[in-house]
């Protein structure tokens, strides 16, 4: 049995979920009840999410309050999360916009005559491809918080697009890291 000392630290995809809801975030180190109450997680998933961004070296707690590495994080999505978290594409059906099918994209990629993106959810009222969220809480809280929703899309447009969406996407994603690649 391997030692705890040894083990391998694993990212989940709820951690990268929560860091792009820290770097949306309104607030200068939200507590971990508002984060959860943005992502929909319970705030101990938040808190270990965020135990492990820290591990990982994307965050660090100040002073009891969470902070993105901004370098660090853009680093991690703009060059590797796509492989760490690689887009599932599946049926088609109702659901949430995501990718160049949601804003800020939306009104930079003309769409084709193939259906668009969506995150699938019961409530959802347009009908297209099914991409899997990050998480699964993703559909139901992102379209609350126009900035997340934001940063979430253009992720998957990162993940799934073709190049013009990815190189749109890649643009977009900057402005919120504060700066050009």
């Amino acid at each position: 049995m391997a030692r705890r000392s040894t083990q391998q630290l694993v990212l989940k995809p709820q951690d990268l979920y929560v860091l792009l809801a820290l770097l949306t975030s309104a607030e200068n180190g939200p507590t971990y009840a508002r984060l959860a109450e943005r992502t929909g997680l319970a705030a101990s998933a938040v808190h270990a999410s965020l135990k492990r961004a820290v591990l990982a070296g994307l965050a660090v707690i100040r002073e009891g309050r969470p902070s993105i590495l901004r370098p660090q994080l853009k680093e991690f999505v703009l060059g590797g999360a796509k492989y760490a978290f690689p887009a599932v594409l599946g049926r088609v059906g109702r659901g949430v916009p995501t990718a160049y099918a949601a804003e800020p994209l939306k009104s930079v990629i003309t769409p084709s005559t193939d259906p668009i993106p969506v995150w699938a959810h019961r409530n959802g009222k347009a009908r297209g491809v099914s991409l899997a969220p990050l998480y699964p809480t993703i559909p139901e809280a992102a379209p609350r918080d126009a900035d997340l929703y934001a940063v979430l899309s253009l992720f998957d447009a990162y993940r799934s697009g073709q190049a013009r969406e990815r190189a749109a996407a890649q643009k977009l994603l900057e402005k919120y890291f504060g700066g050009s690649a």
